[in-house]
């Protein structure tokens, strides 16, 4: 069980540190490429669909293939080096924040540390927590993973100091706002689901059926981040299109351009303009 528990053995915060590390490490190498891909679909601003003529990505296996064919095996991966520095920093502050915070709820407090309500405000705060620790790695791993070929940083290094020299330094807290607005109850309801479904699955599996602990784990913790996910994935959408501000350039190809001051051109008012002497059309943003 995730979170301090006063009838059970619980793990000390340095070990919940290390689990969290741990996991987080080991479930990056895995998603990576379903990590870039889906930053390349929310930098996108044509639909998804075929039938838009300007759009570079038209779905899942088309996009992989097209990322295979101009970028080779290893786009899958780009930017996994800040990524991994997230995933490990994240997971260590937030399961060390979260063990510490529900042990602090029932020293301190009459609730119940293992309540479904509990774990949704203490796992929302160490989410927060987490999120300010590494907002500056999430950065340079979502321009990593959006830029297409040629690359516009050649290193961790190179990024940092480019975007230090012309965006200055509250570049690498792009989309802050947002972000926590979102993981609050994204990771509240991840914690809190999963505690829901961990007691519903007490309560439905039979006695003699529950050694398959880790398979349940799995499957708790799978539903919860996705149904988390789900409600709270339009703040993500914000994030990653403030995170890329001022690096228009680099994701030109991907089609329309994208301004920081509008992330979602939709909703502005449209016109159209002829390109060249083709008489085709295109859209362009209006700016106000």
């Amino acid at each position: 069980m995730v979170g301090y528990d006063p009838e059970a053995k619980c793990v000390s915060t340095a070990e919940a540190a290390a689990a969290g590390s741990a996991s987080g490490f080991a479930t990056r190498v895995l998603v990576s490429p379903l990590d870039v891909i889906k930053i390349r679909f929310q930098l996108q601003i044509e639909q998804l669909s075929s039938r838009s003529p300007g759009a570079k990505y038209h779905g899942i296996l088309q996009a992989v293939q097209r990322i295979f064919q101009e970028e080779g095996l290893r786009a899958f991966w780009k930017g996994h080096v800040p990524a991994q520095f997230l995933s490990v920093g994240y997971g260590a502050v937030q399961f060390m924040a979260f063990e510490s915070l529900t042990k602090l709820v029932h020293d301190v407090t009459s609730y119940d540390a293992r309540d479904s309500f509990v774990h949704f405000v203490c796992g929302g705060l160490a989410a927060c927590t987490a999120t300010v620790a590494v907002q500056p790695v999430d950065t340079l791993r979502t321009r990593f993973a959006a830029q297409g070929e040629p690359k516009i940083y050649r290193n961790l290094r190179h990024a940092v100091v480019t975007m230090y020299q012309t965006e200055g330094p509250r570049t690498f807290y792009r989309g802050l706002t947002p972000t926590i607005i979102a993981i609050f109850p994204y990771a509240g309801l991840q914690f809190s689901f999963y505690n829901i479904l961990q007691h519903f699955s007490e309560w439905v599996i039979p006695a003699e059926g529950k050694k398959g602990g880790n398979v349940k784990n799995l499957v708790c913790g799978s539903c919860a981040g996705i149904i988390s996910k789900t409600l709270t994935y339009p703040f993500d959408l914000f994030k990653k299109r403030l995170q890329v501000g001022g690096f228009e350039h680099a994701r030109a190809a991907f089609g329309q351009g994208l301004s920081l001051a509008h992330p979602f051109p939709r909703l502005l008012p449209l016109k159209e303009a002829s390109h060249g002497g083709n008489g085709q059309r295109r859209v362009q943003n209006t700016v106000v």
